[in-house]
């Protein structure tokens, strides 16, 4: 089947909730205060709007995969609650490259950089990636985006300056986020203005 709907990859902490590291409670979450706009805007235009989250709670056995998923129930609840969009999909990478939990200690295709995680919500939802974009606050949402052959926006909140996460290849450096701004409202009105 052709990939016809556009998709807005999101990724979580400092997108669209409070980055507090390593969230392991559903009580630990807010979320940021443009992103109800910036959602509805977004799913108004058409498009989907698709979580892309690394989560290395799990493979550092702080919580379990079921946590993650009722983190994520959670979340769709408060975004409802604030007026915004619930998530079409939700994908998260519970793998590490030096897990604490053995079973979770690999070198997958799924953890961002790598593009798995986006490639697997375009098979599942039908999406076309040249017409979509990923918006992440670290340069490996920018990478994971590229490589799925997303147009890419950075969002400066903070951890944009934080080191890089550790990964198992060298992270390319000739790859470049399309548009870079402070908040997922002013990165949902460039998207609109360029889609």
């Amino acid at each position: 089947m052709h990939p016809v709907h556009p998709a807005v990859f999101l990724d979580r902490d400092g997108v669209l909730i409070e980055d507090v590291h390593l969230l392991t409670q559903p009580e630990q979450m807010s979320v940021l205060k443009d992103v109800p706009t910036a959602l509805t805007r977004l799913r108004r235009a058409g498009f989907r709007l698709v979580l892309i989250t690394n989560q290395p709670v799990v493979a550092r056995g702080l919580i379990l995969e079921k946590d993650i998923d009722r983190i994520h129930g959670y979340l769709n609840d408060l975004l409802e609650l604030s007026g915004a969009s619930k998530l079409d999909a939700i994908y998260y990478c519970p793998h590490h490259p030096n897990a604490t939990v053995p079973s979770y200690r690999i070198d997958c295709q799924c953890r961002k950089p790598k593009p798995g995680m986006i490639l697997a919500a375009a098979k599942d939802h039908s999406l076309n990636l040249a017409r979509s974009f990923m918006v992440g606050d670290r340069i490996t949402d920018i990478v994971a985006g590229a490589f799925a052959g997303c147009r890419t926006v950075l969002l400066t909140s903070g951890q944009h300056l934080a080191p890089p996460i550790e990964t198992v290849e060298p992270l390319p450096t000739s790859i470049y986020p399309d548009h870079v701004c402070s908040s997922l409202l002013e990165a949902a009105e460039w998207i609109l203005r360029e889609r």
